[in-house]
């Protein structure tokens, strides 16, 4: 009997030990499953916070835009509209702003805007260092300040924005003009190239319209496109078109670059733009060359007018020249000089001016101490979100201010512009 049991259960033993066989293993893949889809939901959900985090970090534009501001003050000679003026013009509107310099003249659209919003100025002084661009905004300039009768008095000057403080000193020993005896309340700079620059091909900024390799923004430069290409060694070229351009492939460009100027110079756009397309991969289509291009073309007028420099030199002019509780507004265009106006606010509202290189170490920690970040004052601009606060100044704008979705869709020029504000303090903390 035992024998004829152990002979019916050892089958049922053998089959309950497949079923838990294929139990486990079922029980382990549908694990396996679900585990895999959590990952993959996790993965999703990790991203999209990304997504939003780089959307957040751009800290676009509150302000509501008026595009019938926009339209009012647009050249109508020229296709030129001014970008972010409604947030330049919020930017300087809790200030009585009876003196005001734009160090960049341009099309004179924001200095229009910013004169016209403050009835109290008295001293508006406009620079550019461009001559084109300077005698296209002289009318327009006349035109509004003719309308404020003899109380404000307005310079226009053909300079480079570093030279500011010698054209202020100059003005006020002209004139005796005691308004600017502590300083002016407002300064604006809007840099990079305008759109009546690019769209003009004889000056050579243009990578789809063909013209001279000339790209010189003064008349006092000396050095053109054409002279680096064609003259420059290949590792300084190497070293412009990845340190200015922050052009990836500057390896190989730099070699090409070299490697056609032996056989014939470079005269005009169209022969260094033919060269970029040959070099760019065909995969990336026209985009693709267009963006090489575009890198390439700002290495060189970077190069050309020594604009980093020059940036550097004049935001600690305008510092100098600020009056206690002054504003400094920049628009930046690329990442080469929002990096610099940046780090320089820092500087500025830390030190109050330029580190000595031979400083100490303990001094530059004590000096970094001062900053601290506060969320906005009760002082209703809320559109400024966080500030920095330092010893003798407040950065308004933690991060730039960038355009709306409203004004980027008006204006697609204007996608890449970042807007940075400072404020120097009364008196020193």
């Amino acid at each position: 009997m035992a024998i004829t049991v152990r002979h019916f259960v050892s089958p049922l033993l053998s089959l309950s030990s497949k079923a838990l066989r294929w139990k486990t293993t079922t029980a382990t893949a549908l694990k396996n499953c679900k585990a895999s889809a959590a990952g993959k939901e996790k993965s999703r959900s990790k991203s999209k916070p990304k997504a939003l985090v780089l959307e957040k970090r751009r800290t676009r534009s509150g302000v509501e835009v008026d595009l019938g501001l926009l339209r009012r003050y647009r050249d109508t000679n020229i296709p030129h509209l001014p970008v972010l003026l409604c947030e330049v013009l919020r930017a300087f509107q809790p200030l009585a702003l009876r003196s005001f310099v734009d160090c960049t003249l341009g099309a004179a659209s924001h200095s229009s805007a910013v004169i016209e919003e403050h009835e109290e100025m008295e001293l508006y002084v406009g620079m550019d260092v461009d001559p084109v661009a300077h005698q296209l905004a002289l009318p327009r300039i006349q035109n509004v300040v003719s309308s404020r009768g003899p109380k404000l008095k307005a310079y226009t000057q053909l300079a480079n924005f570093k030279d500011i403080k010698c054209i202020l000193d100059a003005i006020a020993i002209e004139d005796d003009h005691l308004v600017i005896s502590s300083g002016v309340e407002g300064i604006f700079i809007d840099l990079g190239v305008s759109s009546m620059q690019v769209d003009c091909s004889e000056r050579g900024f243009s990578v789809l319209n063909n013209g001279p390799l000339d790209m010189r923004m003064g008349p006092q430069a000396s050095l053109s496109a054409a002279d680096i290409l064609n003259s420059w060694p290949e590792d300084e070229i190497g070293r412009i078109l990845r340190d200015y351009g922050e052009e990836s492939n500057w390896v190989h460009l730099q070699k090409q670059i070299v490697g056609a100027r032996a056989n014939r110079p470079f005269h005009c756009t169209k022969q260094l733009v033919k060269l970029i397309q040959k070099s760019t991969s065909l995969t990336r289509g026209r985009q693709g060359w267009i963006k090489t291009a575009t890198r390439v073309f700002q290495a060189l007028r970077i190069a050309v007018n020594n604009e980093l420099e020059n940036l550097e030199d004049a935001l600690y002019s305008c510092f100098n020249c600020l009056a206690p509780g002054g504003r400094l507004a920049v628009i930046s265009f690329h990442s080469l000089e929002d990096r610099i106006v940046k780090q320089t606010f820092l500087n500025l509202v830390n030190c109050g001016g330029r580190q000595n290189p031979d400083q100490h170490e303990a001094d530059n920690h004590l000096c970094k101490e001062n900053i601290s970040e506060v969320e906005v004052s009760e002082d209703g601009e809320t559109w400024f979100k966080d500030r920095v606060h330092g010893k003798y100044g407040t950065i308004l704008t933690k991060r730039p201010i960038t355009p709306s979705l409203k004004e980027e869709t008006f204006n697609p020029r204007c996608r890449s512009a970042k807007l940075r504000v400072l404020q120097k303090l009364s008196t020193p903390r």
